[in-house]
This record gives C-alpha cells, structure tokens and sequence, in this order.
C-alpha cells in the first residue's frame, strides 16, 4: 500500500467528505477527534458508513482517526465495527501499554484478533513527551503497527514550546527512528502540518523528509496533496538504482 499523501477529512463535513475521493490522497483519514467538535461527535459517527462506503467505492483506502478518551473511544469502535475501513490512527499514544488497552477494546467491540486477516492497520499518533520517550516500545507493541507519526502541534503544546521546525526536527527525528527500527512506516514532514499555505516550504519539507527516509506525510489541506505526492515518488534514477542494488 503507498500512502505518500494521507488527507484529513471531518467525518461531519458533509461536503468535505463529498469531494475526499477526488482530491488525489493515496488515503483519507476520517476525522472523529479533534476536528469534530464535541457536540457533534455523535452525527460524526452516523455519518461514517457513508462516508466509508462512497470513499472505498473510489478505491481509495480509509483510515478513521478515533478519540483518545474511553468514552468516545468506545463509541467510535462501536460505529467502526459496521464499516469496513483499512485502518486506525490512535491518538495521544504514551506507551505500549496504553496502546494495548485501547487495541484489546477494539477487540472487544469489534471481534478482531491480532494478526488475523481482518485486523486494521494502527497508527500510533505520538503527541507528549511520554509517548516519545516510550516510542520504541509503541512501535513493537503489536503485529498490527503500521506506523508513527509525532502530532507536532499537540506535542509542542504539551511541553509549552512553539511548534517551530527548529523545535520539531528532533523528536521527529526520533520517532522517525523509533518506527524504522520496528520496521514500520513513518509519517511526517520535520515542520507543522498546521501552515498548509506555505506551499514553498512544505514543498522543501517535502524532499527533505523523502530524503531522510520517510514514506509519506499527512495533510489538513488538499493543496498540499500533489506536493506531497511528488516529494514521496522516487525519481527513476532511485528506481533504477534500488534495482540495480537487487539484482547486486
């Protein structure tokens, strides 16, 4: 599966979900956290299965982006159980532990086992500074790991800092490692995804983080989605030389 390019989607916009297909993402995320506001949490959950069905009818893979909290939490698993999506993103992850809790609740709710040809594809949002102290840990925390990211707005926040690139490019960095290590994808640009109308400079962040060995990022916007699609697609020249390295 190549995801150079994952959108941000309000599972309550309507309007937004409409055109999700058509933007050019290798995937959408379903938003039910932070973008959707508590009082309408509840029509965001109603609202997934057609969400999910016109989005996946495209052939586009989905991602839902559930709540951290165990109330919602609960909810949101209890609406993913009638859909069929690709995967999870699981926010404000502090440990292996933690992580667990939150995945055994999906299987309770949703018959899933581990492993199993069913299970989703869980991606674990790192958004303090436990979770990225503990991020080697999360990333081996279960077969279904796909992938890290570092919410860098959330974790600038949670150590009172300002989410500048000098501040994010370390514990991006770090989780960039703690996933490749565990063998799985990671997303992110070493900057905020928050500004997405410096297109020059996302477009920069782009390359760099190709560069630096990530496999794809996520976006707020769908201006930054080509930018993204072209700063992860390998040139023919890297093509070309992986194979020759292959057939070494």
């Amino acid at each position: 599966m190549r995801l150079r390019s994952l959108l941000y989607v309000p599972a309550h916009k309507t309007k937004f979900v409409e055109k999700a297909h058509t933007r050019g993402a290798d995937a959408i995320i379903l938003d039910l956290e932070d973008s959707v506001p508590l009082a309408t949490k509840r029509e965001a959950r109603d609202l997934l299965a057609p969400a999910v069905s016109a989005i996946k009818a495209a052939g586009i893979p989905v991602f839902v982006r559930v709540n951290a909290d165990d109330a919602n939490l609960s909810c949101d698993l209890d609406s993913i159980a009638r859909v069929k999506i690709d995967g999870l993103l699981l926010p404000k992850v502090g440990g292996a532990a933690d992580l667990k809790a939150r995945l055994s609740l999906l299987k309770r709710r949703t018959g899933m086992r581990e492993g199993d040809e069913r299970a989703l594809k869980i991606i674990a949002l790192i958004e303090d500074a436990a979770g990225l102290t503990n991020a080697g840990e999360i990333a081996r925390a279960s077969k279904d790991m796909f992938g890290l990211i570092l919410g860098g707005e959330d974790f600038a926040l949670s150590v009172d800092a300002e989410p500048s690139p000098d501040f994010l490019r370390l514990p991006k960095l770090l989780v960039h490692y703690a996933a490749k290590s565990a063998g799985i994808r990671s997303f992110g640009l070493l900057r905020t995804i928050a500004d997405h109308k410096n297109l020059d400079a996302i477009r920069e962040a782009g390359g760099e983080a190709s560069r630096y060995g990530f496999d794809g990022a996520t976006c707020v916007h769908p201006d930054v989605i080509p930018l993204l699609n072209d700063a992860f697609t390998p040139s023919a020249d890297a093509v070309d030389r992986a194979r020759r390295l292959l057939a070494y």
